[in-house]
């Protein structure tokens, strides 16, 4: 019964940071990240890592990518698909290289460096989003191509996760051999299409019909959770099964009720033990030494998405001042890096040394990115209701 105690102290601990945040102007991630720090070794040490907490943490992993999904808005990744694959590659592709090179600089193992530029890659539009709805600025050119931008960038980081696990850490949970487990991997994809395309339709459809409590929740859970064992199963991450099984359920007519009850699931219980997680396993024990490594990482994290957001604007025709208010909006990483670096550090591709220093990477472009995000909006709409 000992977890449920501690399972009480981390929803009362996590609420009260959620609010306090919020109250700041800053996202509640933030505050559920800093109640595991305080919490774990770098702390009180009143909460320790244990079987129920990883397993609670792995769920809200899952359901927080299914939420993602949920979200991800197909039409307007259509509409907007030119301008959102240019900025989402190029927004990619410059963290992922920048960020190899600041861990081969620092002498960072090759694998290690890697990963480095993958935790990077990832964006959470959410906080994004939140600063363009309180400027009035959503459904503007380059508000819609943020958003469609962080539809393919969710998708490509999601991708490359899971390619990317089994070559960097060199083992994985199948052992079969190369050519089969891609075979395996192909198939898995091709029934990812067929779900969203007449299964996810069809099984959603069907709950409607069933004489049981809940059965609409309960069969997207299924699809979600089903989806996350089949990915593991085959050498991939269980986070792409929840991704698209949330895309496939976004597609039918019930989205909204299956999107308010998984958030209402998962943020009541299994996300918040999620964040905490994270926060519990920081260290500040060589963060002075470290404080050169924070700063021209954290540098490099918001700099490359600037740059990779606003040359793949340009690209597009949008203008300069558009342009960095594109790449201003893909910088923040929240929770997507935070999922990214849990995985990692599972998989032991993160030495302990580097975890804490790049939470606290995380951290600081997630806080950096609104106001920067603020500072580019208000260039192109302030100066173009003055001329």
């Amino acid at each position: 019964m000992e977890f449920i105690g501690i399972l009480c102290l981390i929803l009362i601990a996590t609420t009260i940071g959620s609010h306090l945040s919020r109250r700041l102007g800053i996202p509640a991630v933030i505050g559920q990240l800093l109640v595991g720090v305080l919490l774990g070794q770098a702390g009180l040490g009143w909460v320790h890592p244990s079987i129920l907490v990883h397993d609670f943490s792995e769920i809200g992993v899952i359901l927080l990518m299914f939420l993602a999904g949920l979200e991800s808005d197909l039409s307007l990744l259509k509409k907007y698909f030119k301008p959102g694959m240019f900025v989402a590659l190029l927004g990619i592709l410059f963290p992922v290289f920048f960020g190899w090179l600041t861990g081969e600089t620092f002498q960072v193992a090759k694998n290690e460096a890697i990963f480095f530029g993958i935790i990077l890659a990832a964006t959470s539009v959410s906080i994004s989003v939140e600063v363009l709805k309180e400027l009035n600025v959503v459904n503007t050119k380059e508000g819609s191509t943020i958003l469609g931008a962080s539809v393919v960038d969710d998708i490509l980081v999601v991708l490359i996760l899971s390619f990317s696990l089994s070559f960097l850490t060199g083992e994985s949970t199948n052992t079969l051999p190369v050519p089969l487990l891609l075979l395996e991997q192909l198939i898995y994809f091709l029934f990812i299409f067929l779900l969203v395309k007449w299964i996810a339709p069809f099984l959603m459809s069907f709950a409607e019909k069933i004489y049981a409590n809940s059965a609409v929740i309960i069969m997207s859970l299924v699809i979600c959770l089903g989806m996350s064992y089949l990915a593991d199963l085959i050498g991939l991450s269980s986070v792409i099964g929840a991704f698209f099984a949330g895309i496939a359920v976004s597609q039918t007519s019930v989205k909204h009720e299956v999107y308010r009850n998984a958030e209402a699931l998962g943020y009541a219980v299994f996300i918040p033990v999620f964040f905490v997680s994270v926060g519990l396993e920081v260290d500040f024990s060589n963060f002075s030494e470290q404080l050169l490594f924070i700063v021209i990482l954290t540098f490099v994290a918001i700099l490359t998405k600037l740059l990779g957001g606003y040359v793949g604007a340009k690209f597009s025709g949008f203008s300069t001042n558009s342009s960095l208010m594109v790449g201003a909006g893909m910088i923040s990483r929240g929770e997507m890096a935070l999922i990214i670096l849990q995985i990692g550090q599972q998989s032991q591709l993160i030495e302990t040394r580097y975890y804490s220093l790049l939470v606290i990477v995380v951290l600081l472009s997630t806080l950096i990115s609104p106001l920067i995000l603020k500072h580019f909006t208000k260039k192109v709409y302030t100066d173009s209701s003055q001329s």
